[in-house]
């Protein structure tokens, strides 16, 4: 088993990724940990034609791949360490959140920022406070973050 903390980041298109990222690297530098960044895919629904499923879940990992590595530079300079990068192919990303960290007992804290502009609070983190937190037998923090935070705020944080 690994002594370093691992921080578990959802990695996706919106903007509370970056503030939950910031944090997390910030945290795991404080702390000597490193950063996990997971990638969700939904599956490719093509039954009659698995070769055009196949290839379409072949570019869809590449571009997951892509975006991940679009991150790791900055996740490498803030805390010295590269991220591991996680990609799941899932009908949702609690679905998959559950898969990950069933899986791995490394990942410690899960670090998500709320959305910002009054659009509530973000699918993620409104599910995960409506029906809890299950992810099988494990019990996993998680750290909701202001989806607005500066990178100052962050430092004073973190």
């Amino acid at each position: 088993m690994s002594t370093r903390r691992k921080f578990l980041v959802v990695a996706d298109e919106t903007a509370e990724f970056q503030t939950a990222l910031r944090f997390a690297c910030r945290r795991a530098r404080s702390t000597g940990g490193y950063v996990a960044l997971l990638k969700v895919i939904e599956p490719a629904v093509f039954e009659h034609w698995s070769g055009v499923r196949d290839e379409i879940a072949r570019q869809q990992r590449e571009e997951a791949e892509a975006a991940l590595q679009l991150s790791a530079a900055y996740v490498l300079a803030e805390t010295g360490l590269p991220p591991e990068f996680l990609i799941q192919t899932a009908d949702s990303t609690r679905a998959a959140l559950r898969q990950v960290l069933s899986d791995d007992p490394d990942i410690k804290i899960l670090v998500l920022a709320a959305a910002v502009g009054g659009r509530g609070p973000g699918p993620l983190v409104a599910a995960i406070a409506k029906d809890g937190v299950k992810w099988g037998a494990r019990k996993v923090p998680i750290t909701i973050v202001p989806g607005d935070l500066s990178d100052d705020e962050i430092a004073d944080l973190a």
